[in-house]
Formats: structure tokens, sequence, C-alpha cells
């Protein structure tokens, strides 16, 4: 039940994000793809990580409840994500990198938040021995 509703949430409230990740998830379709808790999960070749709507993209497993954190972001608000969260990410992110900052990556909006709500979802997947861990799918990549 809570994945249908995760799922339904994602394809409504959050349409605008999750049809710009089914578009990137086509993009790396020969990736590696699995799940984590309610998202679809892509190991993408590209470096850091990526969440929009239902889809997370991740160079390093690690980095999948921070990803989390941010569908969590999607889920609150909705079509206001990609303004409020994405595109201050997005620029976070790139002037990170760029300009080499020394500050933590997680200690500003959006990313702190992401991290908030993504943390619970890696302490859920140490207490359950791994019940909600990467997991990937039959098929073999």
């Amino acid at each position: 039940m809570r994945r249908f509703l995760y799922i339904l949430l994602q394809c409504t409230w959050g349409l605008p994000q999750t049809l710009a990740g089914a578009v990137l998830w086509l993009v790396f379709a020969g990736s590696r793809h699995f799940r984590y808790r309610e998202a679809v999960a892509t190991q993408w070749p590209l470096r850091g990580g990526i969440s929009l709507g239902l889809f997370i993209f991740v160079s390093d497993t690690t980095l999948c409840y921070h990803e989390y954190g941010h569908t969590l972001q999607s889920l609150i608000l909705g079509p206001l994500y990609l303004p409020f969260v994405g595109l201050p990410s997005l620029l976070w992110a790139g002037c990170y990198r760029l300009f080499r900052i020394r500050r933590a990556y997680v200690s500003v909006y959006p990313e702190n938040w992401a991290e908030h709500l993504g943390r619970p979802s890696l302490r859920l997947d140490r207490v359950s021995g791994g019940a909600g861990r990467v997991r990937a799918p039959g098929r073999r990549g």
C-alpha cells in the first residue's frame, strides 16, 4: 500500500519531475536499475546524483539515501519541487564543484533538508538488516 501511494503521488502531485525522471531513465536505459525503498534507482556513469520524482540517479549507491530524501521533498512540494528544490540544488552542485567550496555539501538548503528526510531510510536499512537496501531486480546488469 505504501509503495502504491508513493507511486500514485509521484505520478500525479509530482508529475513534472517524474516525467523528467522518466526521460532521463530512458537516456540511461542501458545502465543498472534497481529499487531503493519506493524509488526507481539507476546507477549512472556520471558523477554525483539527481532525483526527479519517482526516479533517482546515482554514481555510487551510498548516495541513495540522500537522493531518496529529495524524492520525499517532491512528495511534499509537488509541482513546486523543481523551482524550490531542483533549481537551487542544481545551482549549488555546480557552484560547489566549480569553485571547490570547502563547506560541507549538505550544509545548505535544500541539501540539508534532503539529508534530514533521507537519513531515517538509512537507519531503517541498518535496523532491518538490509531489507530496504539497494536491491537489484531479477535482470542482470
